[in-house]
């Protein structure tokens, strides 16, 4: 069988050492093209493949047509979510094109299966609960002046009214939050739907039963934090790391 090597880590562009050639400088810039967490999803659905294609004795690159079919089939048989399904048939397609292969997803035996199994086991994702206004104040921990409680709250508060993804909570330093008159304006630096760093601003309310403004400035004056990460664990004895 073809072997292929696949990087697990992006090199960015910044890094490249002077000398390299333009097609290296290409191929860097087109990685950089996904983020961290998709190439590394990609490469890991990608490897699933190849083991599978090892056992067959299939080409993993370039694969052909009849080979993505075949494995579609394996992993309806074997129940896999079609979320998953649907994800290593994309890194498929992705690893193809980005290496100038012909695509072998796009053809009418790929497709065919792929509606089989769709037909067959169905793709109705399960379904969540909102998270309702009143569905949140149950949620959220009465504030009891721990530190953990304070932050569990504050979390909890500013995410459900700025509807960000956890991803952007985690992200948030202190910088990237200002108190204004009617409430915070929160700078989102980058996001999963902003994979070109444009940034957003968004702006939250305050509010009477539950304030997310209030709970913010509770745990930050409690942690005393000032600069650096909004959002941080809190070690044994109750110390905010890299707080003060």
């Amino acid at each position: 069988m073809d072997r292929i090597l696949v990087p697990t880590v992006a090199v960015e562009p910044a890094s490249l050492e002077p000398g390299l050639d333009d097609l290296a400088r290409a191929a860097s810039y087109a990685r950089a093209e996904k983020s961290r967490a998709t190439q590394k999803a990609y490469w890991s659905d990608l490897g699933v493949f190849g083991v599978w294609c090892q056992e067959r004795e299939f080409v993993l690159i370039p694969t052909t047509p009849e080979a993505v079919a075949a494995y579609l089939a394996f992993e309806a048989d074997r129940r896999s979510k079609p979320s998953t399904i649907a994800r290593r048939l994309a890194a498929i397609r992705y690893v193809h094109a980005i290496g100038g292969h012909p695509n072998p997803t796009n053809d009418e035996r790929v497709r065919a299966v792929l509606r089989g199994i769709r037909r067959t086991h169905g793709t109705a994702p399960r379904r969540l609960l909102p998270a309702t206004a009143d569905r949140l104040l149950a949620m959220i921990p009465r504030a009891d002046g721990n530190l953990s409680t304070l932050r569990d709250r504050a979390l909890l508060l500013l995410g459900f009214a700025g509807a960000f993804r956890r991803s952007e909570l985690v992200a948030l330093d202190f910088a990237d939050v200002e108190e204004v008159a009617e409430g915070l304006r929160v700078t989102i630096r980058r996001g999963k739907t902003d994979q070109d760093g444009r940034g957003a601003v968004i702006a939250i309310v305050r509010g009477e039963i539950a304030c997310p403004v209030a709970a913010l400035r509770e745990w930050l004056q409690a942690a005393e934090i000032t600069n650096g990460a909004l959002f941080r664990p809190i070690r044994r004895g109750g110390h905010v790391q890299g707080a003060g």
